[in-house]
């Protein structure tokens, strides 16, 4: 077991170039085994009951300041994740990591596997916006041809969202906590099995080398440090600024809320399934989207980050998800929908020319 920490960790051979950008991951895995912690405290608390839960969720952050500490962690470690995780895998993209298929597409199945226990966590509260949000999202994989109303029934256990689907969906999110967690291993494995990308994206990156300890280490300590600093700060100056108002209202099916939107990380995905009147449609446009994505290999060689065409597209991808973000939060009407279509048409061009003429 020693040798194993050590030569994985410790006397780990590592790149003598790599920026700050590559401690994105371990400040990542750092924050998902505190998501886990505060996730298991909170579990043997909560109640899974539709006419109990909002009432306990409440009691957590108006009875101790030490349980009010623990859930708006929880809350704000999730959007942590996912600030991180964009910065991981748009390092990826940027530097070619992408051609490293098994890490990439280990790494891709984690994204999903995250954002699925994203929203399971989000239906818990069972507020206002968590219970439209599961209403809504449920009724997009019902419109799936030929196993939607099958995969319906069985998500919600029923004709729509009540008490059965809370249970259901509490169990999965503490089961596929430690299935992420496991996954992240895998993550790590093929990473030391097939080898870091490097900033200059060179194929023989390790001929200039040193160990992990202490070049690294000391380098992405001071970055947990620093991440988890900023985390606490923002908990504790703006505790609400990842809740909605609706968050604080007991789920009600008879009154919908004015609009109804997900937590920032899910908003550009969101933009897209409103963008096509049919949910279908959008949900077709996001598995093209989220496809792109994925493919683990370029189909030609060009430049690279070094390529004027390459950050073109890249930069355009990030301001096309930008935009899609902020309209995933407005009403959907004209020209919010349009505008939509034609950014979620931009990136998906984006990606396929990034692709096109990568690494």
């Amino acid at each position: 077991m020693l040798n194993l920490l050590k030569n994985n960790v410790y006397d780990l051979p590592t790149n003598s170039g790599l920026n700050y950008y590559w401690c994105s991951g371990f400040v990542l895995s750092s924050v998902l085994i505190l998501q886990i912690v505060t996730g298991i405290i909170l579990s043997l608390l909560y109640v899974a009951d539709h006419s109990l839960s909002f009432a306990c969720v409440m009691g957590f952050s108006n009875e101790e300041l030490s349980l009010w500490f623990v859930r708006y962690f929880h809350i704000w470690g999730a959007s942590g994740i996912f600030f991180l995780l964009f910065i991981h895998m748009f390092r990826g993209l940027y530097y070619g990591s992408f051609n490293k298929g098994l890490v990439w597409s280990v790494g891709f199945i984690l994204y999903i596997l995250m954002m699925v226990e994203a929203f399971l966590g989000y239906i818990l509260p069972w507020h206002q916006m968590s219970y439209w949000a599961a209403t809504v999202l449920t009724g997009v994989v019902q419109s799936v041809p030929l196993i939607g109303e099958l995969a319906y029934t069985y998500i919600v256990g029923g004709f729509g969202v009540t008490n059965t689907t809370l249970v259901r969906m509490f169990a999965a999110h503490v089961i596929l906590a430690f299935v992420i967690l496991g996954a992240s291993v895998v993550h790590l494995f093929y990473l030391h099995l097939q080898g870091s990308h490097n900033s200059l994206g060179l194929s023989n990156g390790y001929s200039d080398a040193v160990y992990f300890h202490h070049y690294y280490s000391i380098k992405d300590t001071f970055c947990i440090a620093v991440f988890i600093f900023f985390l606490l700060v923002c908990l504790l100056l703006f505790p609400d600024l990842v809740l909605d108002s609706e968050a604080y209202l007991s789920a009600d099916p008879l009154t919908t809320p004015v609009n109804i939107k997900p937590e920032w990380y899910f908003l550009f995905y969101y933009a897209m399934l409103r963008s096509i009147s049919s949910k279908v449609g959008g949900l077709m446009l996001v598995i093209i989207f989220l496809f792109i994505f994925w493919l683990p290999f370029s189909f030609t060689k060009f430049g690279g980050s070094y390529s004027l065409l390459f950050q073109l597209n890249f930069w355009l991808i990030v301001g096309y998800l930008l935009v899609l973000s902020y309209l995933g939060a407005c009403h959907p009407e004209w020209p919010y929908d349009w505008v939509s279509f034609i950014c979620s048409f931009g990136v998906i061009c984006s990606f396929f020319i990034l692709k096109l003429v990568s690494w």
